[in-house]
């Protein structure tokens, strides 16, 4: 195998192996001290940089498994389908329903936005407009941003909730008791409580609730029939256990591992 192919098949069993890695850690798995060197080898197989932790962490697109708002995240490293943290602001902002305030897209992006959305601003990429003591971001384009402004303002949107972001934008006490308060029914109790809370929410329902409380889609959807067609039984059920955490794998050079074998 040539050397070119065989550096890039280091760089792709690494991060198929760990998910994400940093450049020193690319470096320590190609042998070499040169940043361009491993730039060129990630540009040959496509990859991303993270938007949050200064971008230091990487991975590939065919790795990434991005939700509907177009994030990924990893050991709590996040990655967009959109690139950095601008373009993805500035993404979701054109795309959301009534707009978005700093703090609603801190709950969804997980980062602080201030600087991106002030950025965004001054270069005329977004619009911005205060809104009940609040800044809120709108889209550029004409007819979008007029449709953001005024579903935000009829239905006082302003409060921080976007129909299109519902779980994201939260607040968290309220995040806090629905967990809390799931942690106290037994597996069955859990199941049709999820389902009546996605049935609130309505379409889409089943995503947000399986992203927040950490259920399967199937799961709420078998809660929401059984709670909506009456098949409640009173007899107790044995409540499901907590499991084991995960453990996070020691980071390893791939190709000593292989050698040693």
């Amino acid at each position: 195998m040539k050397p070119k192919n065989l550096d890039l098949k280091l760089v792709k069993n690494l991060l198929k192996h760990y998910k994400i890695a940093t450049i020193d850690q690319l470096k320590n798995e190609l042998n070499t001290n040169s940043t361009m060197t491993v730039f060129r080898k990630l540009k040959s197989l496509e990859y991303l940089s993270s938007y949050s932790h200064r971008g230091k962490y990487y991975t590939l697109n065919s790795i990434a498994k991005f939700d509907e708002t177009g994030l990924w995240s990893y050991n709590s490293i996040w990655f967009s389908k959109y690139g950095n943290l601008i373009e993805t602001t500035k993404e979701l902002v054109d795309q959301s329903k009534a707009g978005f305030s700093a703090q609603e897209l801190v709950h969804i992006l997980n980062v602080e936005v201030k600087h991106p959305l002030l950025k965004l601003f001054k270069e005329n990429r977004l619009y911005r407009e205060k809104i009940s003591s609040n800044f809120i971001y709108f889209s550029l384009h004409p007819e979008k941003r007029k449709q953001q402004i005024i579903l935000r303002e009829n239905n006082g949107l302003y409060a921080g909730f976007d129909p299109s972001y519902e779980i994201n934008v939260f607040r968290e006490e309220l995040k806090a008791a629905i967990i809390l308060f799931y942690s106290l029914l037994n597996e069955k109790q859990r199941r049709m409580y999820a389902g009546l809370e996605s049935f609130k929410l309505g379409h889409g329902g089943d995503k947000k609730i399986a992203r927040l409380l950490g259920l399967s889609t199937h799961t709420i959807a078998k809660g929401r029939t059984e709670l909506l067609g009456g098949y409640i039984q009173t007899q107790e059920i044995r409540k499901k256990g907590g499991g084991r955490k995960p453990v996070e794998k020691k980071f390893q050079k791939l190709s000593t591992k292989s050698k040693k074998s």
